[in-house]
């Protein structure tokens, strides 16, 4: 038999409820208001000077006008952008230490390497900032100007043209590898940590590389690299003239590196909301906007956690199947 309360008192339960229900709106409501209350550490999971690295200081110095508290930078590289990851993963969840994580580092690593984390579950998506090709350059010294001329190139040389990546895993390593399983041609690959690639690319040392637009924009305007497609379905803004590999032959090819921030698992809801806010509302900036569709950077402006939630795990799945067709793992 069911036993009902008397009338008086159900209202009374409800009346309880509902004070809970408001003391608890008022309580995020106070930590809204008073977060942030001291510096923010933004944990880059590369070495300076790459697409990720970028994005982070670019939003930095505007939320510090914003917020009053200045951002502490802290590159931590390793294991393709994992040990960052990791690092922020441990870290207090109190809003206080936040994390640029990209395709890479959140939806590729965690079928190439052995990880302590699970980047789905340990780590909070905040917001989704930004998207961005991958573009393919050459050195100079390479007698290519297209996409038709480099393969030619690179199957005259018969495994002996090399190709620099940021990491074993990462959107660049995995964007060359297709390539080259694509066209049918071999080439070597060379793992760097984090940027450092760049310099042996710049120097001759190594034929080509894949890596974001704000990566190489200025050796590609220096004309100390040559561009010869970028990973889009779409030709990049910032780069018009520049084809895709897609239009060069390969219909349906493309990789493309994001970037987003994410804080530790168990950040209040409420930080977490604010931060979304509040960022969205940076990347709206006129200003901001100008500067990073010049770097060939698509702004995400209106999404929300959950939007970006949801999107990584379609992007997870997507990887998984790339990384098992490729056989690539960490050593």
């Amino acid at each position: 038999m069911q036993h009902f309360l008397p009338f008086p008192r159900r209202r009374e339960v409800l009346a309880v409820g509902t004070m809970g229900l408001l003391l608890a709106s008022l309580r995020a409501g106070a930590a809204d208001a008073g977060f942030p209350a001291k510096p923010i550490r933004l944990i880059i999971p590369f070495t300076p000077g790459g697409g990720t690295d970028f994005v982070a200081r670019a939003i930095s110095q505007p939320l510090t006008e914003r917020w009053k508290q200045p951002f502490v930078i802290d590159n931590r590289a390793g294991a393709g952008g994992s040990i960052g990851m990791e690092e922020l993963a441990r870290s207090k969840p109190d809003g206080y230490t936040w994390g640029i994580g990209s395709a890479a580092t959140i939806t590729i690593n965690p079928h190439v390497y052995a990880q302590k984390f699970n980047t789905l579950t340990d780590l909070v998506p905040v917001v989704h900032m930004a998207e961005a090709p991958n573009v393919l350059v050459v050195h100079p010294s390479l007698p290519v100007r297209s996409l038709a001329d480099l393969i030619a190139y690179a199957k005259e040389q018969k495994g002996k043209l090399s190709y620099a990546s940021n990491g074993v895993g990462t959107s660049a390593h995995l964007s060359g590898f297709m390539l080259a399983q694509q066209a049918g041609f071999e080439a070597i690959h060379i793992p760097y940590k984090g940027m450092v690639g760049a310099n042996d690319l710049l120097g001759g040392r190594v034929g080509l590389m894949f890596g974001t637009i704000p990566s190489f924009m200025q050796h590609i305007k220096a004309g100390t690299l040559r561009a010869i497609a970028v990973s889009s379905l779409e030709r990049a803004s910032s780069m018009p003239d520049v084809p895709t590999i897609a239009e060069q032959g390969f219909p349906g090819f493309s990789t493309s590196s994001w970037s987003g921030i994410f804080m530790p698992k168990g950040t209040p809801g409420d930080i977490v909301a604010k931060t979304s806010r509040d960022v969205n509302a940076i990347l709206a900036m006129p200003q901001l906007q100008e500067m990073f569709v010049r770097e060939g950077l698509n702004l995400k402006t209106k999404g929300t956690p959950e939007e970006f939630a949801k999107f990584l795990k379609s992007e997870w799945e997507r990887w998984r199947g790339i990384v098992k067709a490729s056989g690539v793992t960490a050593t």
